[in-house]
């Protein structure tokens, strides 16, 4: 009898006393955890600002580089991230000296595939890794929800291809550019188009990205008070194919002219599918679309497509040939239209470090706002909002299926 009641007892208890264990190894688990992640936090952060001391007395200063790696625009992101290295390891070899003691820099890499929300989550585990300054992002849609994020987090953040207004418009002293913006650039587009072109008569497209949208505003602000009219506009998907309701309006309404505000391989689906369709009516796409993605995927339909882009030619820009030179020894890769933009964007901020004698991001900044560099793509200083300052541009038109320079524009500042 007293068995039984062992064995019923046991059976009772049994399942309650191993729950009461597991949840105990769980909640131990959790602790262990989180404890580990807070110490890791720490620890990435020490790195970042002051560092751990070496045997010479160096520190390590992190700085960031944020960009798509993988997906549709991953030539561009890893020339950028690519150009960004090349400037931390000459800056190491040549050497850092911040308040007498020596810095070691270090480049942390992240793929944030263009997409805004994953830029989010890369922000958050820059800023949380103590990085001083990030280089990105590529896109203006990733730019723009990563800002807030460093801003809150103090920390720089100087996009090497971000154009849309929007960036420097926050009230945030940390965030600048080494590229012009949206303003200019669709201004110098419409100027061009109307002027030396001859256009009159445009149908807009942009891409519903803040960067599309931006660039066609202006356009057609600028072209518009140039005497020119807008006779249609549409607004579309940046990952659509089907451009039907733009070429049948092209048919419809017979513009001189089809602008498109978006990137380069949507560009060339409708590029070609004009070429094809209303072989009369010019395209003109938006920065980010000379290269050689474009020229491969539009063909022979591309030619006498027009576009303005950041910056001079690159075999005219002051230090292409060193540039050139030295990506090409380290990296086995093309030279992507942004690239050296990434790089000065990269020295500029060394070069701030340097001039401010601080690797604290506040006084960083306010070496950035006062700065006067002599950049590889040419002279880098900053407004009060962080545009770039004269900004350069470049016409292009496609002839014989090559990017061909048409002008080059000496801008004012933004």
């Amino acid at each position: 009898m007293k068995l039984r009641l062992c064995r019923v007892l046991l059976a009772f208890l049994l399942p309650a006393l191993l729950s009461s264990s597991l949840l105990l190894c769980l909640l131990f688990s959790q602790s262990s955890h989180a404890s580990i992640t807070r110490s890791s936090a720490r620890t990435a952060a020490q790195i970042g600002t002051n560092a751990s001391p070496e045997d010479d007395g160096s520190r390590t200063v992190l700085i960031g580089y944020a960009g798509p790696l993988s997906g549709t625009s991953a030539a561009v992101g890893k020339s950028m991230a690519n150009a960004a290295q090349l400037a931390v390891d000459e800056a190491n070899k040549r050497g850092l000296q911040i308040q007498g003691r020596p810095v070691q820099l270090k480049l942390l890499i992240q793929d944030d595939r263009t997409n805004p929300r994953t830029a989010e989550l890369i922000a958050r585990y820059l800023v949380r890794s103590g990085v001083v300054g990030v280089i990105g992002h590529w896109n203006s849609g990733a730019s723009l929800a990563a800002a807030p994020i460093y801003n809150a987090g103090g920390v720089i953040q100087i996009s090497p291809a971000s154009m849309s207004n929007l960036f420097t418009q926050q009230g945030n002293r940390a965030a600048f550019r080494t590229i012009g913006n949206n303003d200019s650039a669709g201004s110098y587009t419409a100027d061009y188009a109307v002027k030396t072109l001859q256009a009159r008569r445009f149908l807009v497209v942009d891409d519903g990205t803040p960067f599309g949208r931006g660039f066609v505003e202006q356009f057609s602000r600028s072209a518009k008070e140039l005497g020119a009219q807008i006779v249609g506009s549409h607004s579309v998907s940046d990952k659509t194919s089907d451009f039907n309701a733009v070429l049948i309006d092209a048919l419809r309404l017979r513009p001189d002219a089809v602008m498109f505000g978006g990137l380069e391989l949507q560009a060339s689906t409708l590029a070609r599918s004009l070429k094809r369709r209303s072989p009369g009516i010019r395209f003109i796409g938006s920065s980010g679309t000379v290269g050689l993605p474009f020229l491969r995927a539009a063909g022979a339909d591309g030619n006498g497509s027009v576009v303005l882009e950041p910056g001079l030619p690159m075999d005219k820009m002051p230090g292409w040939k060193n540039f050139e030179k030295n990506y090409m020894q380290k990296f086995d890769s093309n030279i992507e239209l942004f690239a050296p933009f990434a790089y000065d964007a990269t020295q500029v901020l060394i070069a701030a470090m340097r001039q401010a004698n601080s690797m604290e991001p506040k006084k960083i900044a306010e070496a950035l706002h006062a700065i006067h560099f002599s950049g590889m793509t040419g002279p880098v200083s900053f407004n009060q909002q962080g545009d770039l300052n004269n900004p350069t541009f470049t016409i292009y038109e496609v002839e014989n299926q090559s990017w061909v320079v048409k002008k080059v524009i000496s801008g004012s500042a933004n």
